[in-house]
């Protein structure tokens, strides 16, 4: 079962500010970003708990090709 994505304001509000500074620097750049952000989350959701934990419960994605990285909370549901 894919896990549930909350994405957190502060979460959407970096995305956005990336995504600007990016296409600032080449058009199509913050275009690319998105897409690697899209396909990070679409791995992360139906497999959670193969990604590396970093503290308690909280795991760490990482998207390719920028340096960005997506934190998740994992909670076991029934």
């Amino acid at each position: 079962m894919a896990a549930e994505l909350i994405v957190a304001p502060e979460a959407e509000q970096d995305v956005a500010e990336a995504h600007a500074w990016y296409e600032s620097r080449r058009i199509g750049l913050g275009e690319e970003f998105l897409s690697c952000v899209d396909a990070c989350i679409e791995a992360i959701c139906p497999t959670p708990h193969i990604y590396a934990t970093v503290f308690e419960n909280y795991r760490r994605g990482l998207v390719r090709r920028f340096r960005m990285r997506s934190f998740m909370s994992v909670s076991k549901t029934e």
